[in-house]
């Protein structure tokens, strides 16, 4: 840990120790915590100067809010434990201030196939940007003129986590990623949070954000972003649609339909698909880029889902599988190429990091394994192996698996010694509370009643399964045996169960590079039937069993 403390503060001077992303310093009465954050060498993006107008400096203060300064006019919009780092500053009572960036991490950028059908790892380079010459063009229309490379971009836009992804269009060759948690928690953290938000601003304050955090991730890329001539975008539908600027409204309120939606079903457009270009969303892409942003299945079940699909083939698909997308907002899909249905479940952040207490999403400092051992003791493995600050989704599968099985904890969450925390690591203060695993029982609940109602709709039972894929971020680090025992998923046979990661950033990556897929993939999502959980007689019952802590073998009693 980095100790700094400035000489230039006497002794009578009151101050406050800062502690920002485990790295200490004194501060003096005033200062901001974006100061704090400078002396350390820590940066926060910026785009005001310190003016609390661009609303990108965010942070979130873990402890110690009393020890600053009430929320500024420009902090109107936060609640809970955010804060604008310029505009956050210490008070004269000395104190202690925990708090931290938003989190960022490096992915894999070479292609992650792992997993993936033949059918999705073998398809042929056909962007839509091209190149005669010195002439670059997209779809066939001449945009620009240059002899630098030729590169496009993937975005799979999470409630809770962004991934990027840049290509060579040219090779295939993926040559830059990164990741980092959204920008817009301060709106909430989940989708109907975020809805509400967006309609009472009225500002596009969470489209201006995003899109500003983006720019700034995009400059720090080993490359010349403006070489970018076309972004795809894939995420659910308020997601996408607020990276766009539409209004989000009619979403959350039945029927549940994205603008785009209506306007294709009252024939004022042909598909829900969105373009515009790189310069109206002021992104720091080449000047005649264009932004695509993949189409709609159909309600809360979005354009990740649809990049889903393409990553494991389902427009090819001769057998009978089902697509599990575990996140804030878990779609399913059950079917093949002749005939499917998806439905979306609104599980909440929990298995993403977010409502739990020392949770995280799966970046740098993410504890993503964890075993109790016979003797009592803990052991974990680290995201990046560096000092633990959190837990992520696979983290806390894990540790509910092993206080199940080592009768720390019983069926229904609850601690057998009657204590109401379990010490992950003491030291460093990571604990799961049993209002955490309520949390985690809950958006466990949400996504078993999900599967279960989505195979009854398709009369399909466990058993006629040939794969169940498991997709999203914590996907590809997730403990199979720990997540059937305690019933995340059902009891299948290894063989039939595949984690392919994150499918979304996967199948937008195939929508980049292959545009006959992509229109293939516009037609498709045009076949899938959407089926309305809520609507369900049996919803309830469903979601009271899949909120215990226990495996599952049989098909749905309902089918």
């Amino acid at each position: 840990m980095t100790q700094l403390v400035d000489p230039t503060i006497e002794e009578s001077v009151k101050s406050a120790k800062v502690i920002l992303n485990q790295q200490t310093v004194m501060a003096e009465q005033g200062q901001s915590l974006f100061d704090c954050a400078e002396r350390l060498g820590i940066r926060i993006p910026t785009s005001c100067r310190k003016k609390g107008k661009c609303r990108e400096c965010m942070v979130e203060v873990t402890s110690g809010m009393e020890f600053l300064t009430p929320l500024h006019a420009s902090e109107e919009h936060m609640d809970g434990t955010l804060r604008l780092s310029c505009c956050a500053r210490l008070l004269d009572d000395a104190g202690e201030v925990h708090c931290n960036t938003l989190k960022r991490g490096s992915i894999h950028i070479e292609v992650d196939a792992e997993n993936l059908p033949d059918a999705a790892t073998g398809i042929e380079l056909k962007p839509a940007v091209t190149r005669d010459g010195d002439t670059i063009y997209i779809e066939g229309e001449p945009v620009a003129t240059s002899t630098g490379p030729l590169l496009g971009a993937a975005i799979d836009v999470g409630t809770t986590t962004i991934v990027l992804r840049v290509y060579n269009l040219e090779t295939g060759e993926a040559v830059a990623g990164t990741s980092f948690e959204s920008p817009q928690r301060f709106g909430g953290s989940d989708i109907m949070a975020r809805i509400v938000f967006d309609t009472n601003d009225g500002t596009r304050l969470l489209q201006r954000t995003l899109l500003g955090h983006l720019a700034h991730c995009l400059d720090e890329l080993p490359i010349d972003s403006t070489d970018i001539y076309e972004m795809v975008v894939a995420g659910n539908a308020t997601m996408r649609d607020l990276f766009f600027g539409l209004d989000v409204e009619s979403i959350g309120q039945k029927p549940y339909r994205s603008q785009t939606e209506f306007d294709m079903l009252e024939g004022r457009a042909e598909s829900t698909v969105i373009t515009a270009s790189a310069k109206r969303l002021r992104l720091p892409l080449n000047p005649a880029a264009r932004v695509y942003g993949l189409p709609l299945v159909g309600s809360h079940v979005g354009a990740d889902t649809a990049a889903c699909m393409l990553a494991v083939a389902l427009l090819d698909e001769e057998k009978t599988v089902a697509l599990m997308d575990i996140g804030t907002n878990t779609e399913i899909v059950c079917g093949n190429k002749h005939s499917a249905k998806a439905a979306s479940c609104p599980a909440g952040p929990a298995f993403e990091g977010g409502v739990v207490s020392c949770g995280m999403p799966g970046l740098d400092g993410a504890v993503e394994t964890f075993n109790l051992n016979d003797d009592g003791s803990v052991a974990y493995t680290v995201i990046g192996d560096v000092a633990p600050v959190g837990v992520c989704g696979s983290g806390l599968v894990d540790a509910l698996s092993a206080l199940l099985q080592h009768d720390v904890m019983d069926h229904f969450g609850r601690y057998t010694d009657g204590s109401d925390r379990f010490h992950i690591d003491r030291e460093r203060h990571l604990y799961l509370t049993e209002a955490d695993i309520s949390e985690l029982a809950q958006a466990k609940g949400a996504n078993v009643a999900g599967l279960n109602i989505l195979l009854n709709n398709c009369g399909v039972s466990y058993d006629d399964l040939d794969v169940l894929y498991l997709a999203g971020g914590f996907a590809r680090h997730l403990d199979i045996d720990a997540a059937r025992r305690i019933g995340l998923i059902p009891n299948l046979p290894d063989e039939k169960i595949k984690k392919v990661g994150n499918a979304a950033i996967e199948g937008a990556s195939i929508a980049l590079y292959s545009l006959p897929y992509r229109r293939r993939l516009e037609v498709f999502v045009k076949s899938i039937g959407h089926v309305e959980l809520e609507t369900d007689p049996n919803f309830f019952e469903h979601f009271v069993q899949g909120c215990q802590f226990e495996a599952f073998e049989e098909p749905p009693a309902d089918a």
